[in-house]
């Protein structure tokens, strides 16, 4: 599929852009009705409970499954998952459209979460079976991971600018991309292009057993951002959960054929590599989540012009895939990564004295440093957590990615926004408000720069390496 080793055919690039498109489609699909909410429950007369359900219905789809997706991949065929997934997502995207009734939208967000659960780590064991390692996967994940990215920045936008015509084209225009997509994909991705499938059966299991465990933990993450469920309640979900991963890890040491084959978490950089996404996009989404309150609900300012502010994030759609490649090339993986989380501390460090009558020019410094800090961090990210895996586990590499990402997400938002219920109390002021915000946008620093400090074992160990008379990418 490609001409050299640098460099990728017209057939090479038409297959990225169709994979990294579906990245995309989740990204913005996710963004999108974060803004139309509002919209929404004025609409259909939701609760706050059915509401807050919406998100995490996806959630709990998304973070439950996705390690069975990815181990399904490698055993059903990538291509076959990809593609049939993604006909399930557009699907239930547009069921959700057409939902008149809560529930109609809880169950249409769960069953799209799953599908993503399925398409998102067969689409990266796509693209990293496509192109060989070296420069370019190195390019090609670059082009992945900043369309993936670009996907919430620009989501935001797309989003205000759909729920100013009406909140169902939220759920419409993905139907419409998710079919230009399917179709491409249709004719562009051949059976050729994935390696062959692992051999063995399917451990039933293991399956039920961390997918159930999956489910618990993140209703348990999700339960911490309503104080009113009770502790008790949520800690007791939380001790399910640990049980049935307790009980997953006896099945699959005993499995013939194991769902996850527990001798890939002793991989340092994998493990590095997850644990930095979860607390890079953790940190991220909590503070766009609390950027979003402060903005709307203390400033005034509409959803179309939250979205414009934060557009400047999506420079990282054109860095991203242009020049992190360049730098990890020139510098090694870890480096690179490292630079990126040290710029998301120093982002969130300088949005901590925000005040009530802040200009945009005072925002700008923290936006501009994300968009870069994304440039650095997620390609690299992706890059490491599946570096130097067997091709026949390509697909549970990407799930366990997947996996930190989405818990990232669901852990980000509920801490700070259990942390900001906590330090606002029953106070109604304005200013209390901007306090309680204060306080809860240091979780985001604590989490960038703990995400940090992980990273730079990986700077020691690449210190420590012998070296070598070619570049190499080396893993986080």
């Amino acid at each position: 599929m490609s001409t050299s080793n640098d460099r990728m055919d017209a057939r090479a690039w038409s297959v990225l852009f169709v994979l990294a498109g579906a990245v995309f489609l989740e990204g913005i699909d996710i963004a999108m009705l974060n803004v139309a909410l509002p919209a929404i429950r004025e609409d259909l007369g939701l609760s706050t409970g059915v509401l807050s359900g919406v998100v995490s219905a996806y959630v709990l789809g998304y973070g439950g499954f996705m390690l069975l997706g990815g181990r399904a991949a490698d055993l059903l065929g990538r291509r076959r998952m990809f593609l049939f997934w993604l006909a399930v997502f557009l699907v239930f995207s547009g069921l959700g459209g057409f939902a008149s009734e809560g529930w109609m939208l809880l169950v249409a967000r769960f069953v799209t979460g799953v599908a993503a659960a399925f398409m998102a780590p067969a689409g990266l064991a796509l693209v990293i079976g496509t192109f060989p390692e070296g420069p370019q996967r190195t390019k090609a994940l670059g082009v992945y991971a900043g369309t993936a990215a670009g996907g919430f920045s620009l989501g935001l936008v797309v989003g205000g600018l759909l729920t100013s015509i009406g909140w169902r084209w939220v759920f419409f225009a993905p139907v419409v991309l998710s079919a230009v997509i399917l179709v491409a994909a249709l004719l562009l991705i051949k059976k050729s292009d994935e390696p062959e499938r692992s051999a063995g059966g399917f451990d039933l299991p293991g399956a039920l057993s961390i997918t159930g465990a999956m489910l618990l933990l993140v209703y348990g993450v999700v339960r911490l951002e309503h104080s009113g469920n009770g502790m008790a309640g949520t800690l007791g979900v939380f001790a399910a959960g640990l049980a049935l991963l307790a009980a997953f890890v006896v099945i699959e040491r005993r499995s013939a054929d194991p769902l996850v084959r527990l001798g890939i978490l002793r991989s340092g950089p994998l493990v590095r590599a997850n644990l930095g996404a979860l607390l890079f996009i953790g940190s991220f989404m909590g503070f766009q989540f609390l950027a979003t309150l402060y903005l709307q609900e203390l400033r005034g300012w509409s959803p179309l012009q939250t979205g414009l502010a934060m557009l400047v994030i999506g420079i990282d759609t054109v860095l991203a895939p242009t020049l992190t490649p360049r730098l990890v090339n020139r510098f090694g993986n870890a480096p690179v990564l490292f630079g990126g989380l040290v710029l998301a501390a120093l982002a969130y460090a300088l949005f901590l004295p925000l005040g009530m009558d802040w200009t945009y020019a005072a925002m700008l410094p923290t936006l501009v440093l994300l968009g870069l800090a994304f440039s650095l961090a997620y390609g690299p990210l992706t890059m490491a957590a599946t570096e130097g895996v067997d091709e026949r586990e390509e697909g549970l590499a990407g799930g366990l990615f997947y996996t930190a990402i989405q818990f990232g997400t669901a852990l980000g938002v509920s801490a700070v926004t259990a942390v900001n219920v906590a330090a606002l109390g029953g106070a109604t002021a304005p200013e209390a408000k901007l306090d309680a915000l204060r306080t809860a946008f240091a979780l985001p620093v604590g989490a960038a720069v703990l995400g940090a400090v992980i990273t730079a074992f990986g700077l020691r160990t690449r210190r420590a390496a012998p070296e070598r008379a070619e570049p190499v990418v080396v893993p986080a």
